[in-house]
Formats: C-alpha cells, structure tokens, sequence
C-alpha cells in the first residue's frame, strides 16, 4: 500500500510541475512593444542633423538633390541612393561628404525605416 501511495504522490507531484512549465522560451521573455520607424518620429531629425546642410535649398557642395521633406528622402532611401552611399566604406564616396561615417546605430534606424514601409508618419487605429 505504501509503494502505490509513493507512486500516486510522484504522480501528482510531476502532473502539477507539469502545468507549470513552459511551453517554449519566448513564454518566459517579455518582449517590448514593437514600434515602426516613422520619418515624422525618427528620420527627420537624422537627415536634419547629418543631410540638410548640403541637400538643401540652394543646394551646397554639388549635391544632386534637395532633402528637405519627406518625398524626396523616400525616394533617395527607396531607389537604394542614400542606403548605398551611408553605408559605403569609401570615404570619397560616403555620406555626409567630408564627414564622418553615420553610426551604425543610426543606420540600422534608416534601413529599419526602409523595412518598415518608408511611413511618413505613425499609422493609427481608431
């Protein structure tokens, strides 16, 4: 009686250990909200701070184009442009001319803008 009240209790003890577990490591890992890069909340203030110094009206140092508003950043991010040339390692190819190399940090929010959609602005949901 003893031995089948020992393999009851084993029983009971791993069923309700059991209910406890977790199904897969993501259960166990709380997990940020997710956001999306916006070039209201993100992008502008990057391309102000590095791009508008020479892409600006009238443009400086033989820039090709204006990088005052958003159409004009989306297309140079969506035709590869300003992805290729910030993230070059040949400094007379590089963007910002004549300075230093964006951070990767700062272009990995780029080309998470790029991933994202290229959104001018924060979707929301009513």
């Amino acid at each position: 009686m003893k031995t089948l009240f020992s393999f009851f209790l084993i029983f009971c003890v791993a069923f309700i250990n059991k209910s406890y577990v977790h199904d897969s490591e993501d259960d166990l890992i709380d997990l940020p909200p997710v956001t999306l890069v916006t070039y209201q909340n993100d992008m502008n203030t990057i391309h102000n701070d590095n791009c508008t110094s020479c892409h600006n009206n009238p443009l400086i140092n033989a820039s090709p184009t204006s990088l005052l508003t958003y159409d004009p950043v989306k297309k140079a991010v969506n035709n590869r442009d300003l992805l290729n040339r910030i993230s070059s390692e040949d400094s007379d190819f590089l963007m910002p001319f004549q300075g230093l190399r964006l951070s990767q940090s700062t272009i990995n929010v780029i080309l998470q803008w790029n991933t994202d959609g290229l959104l001018e602005q924060q979707i929301t949901s009513s």
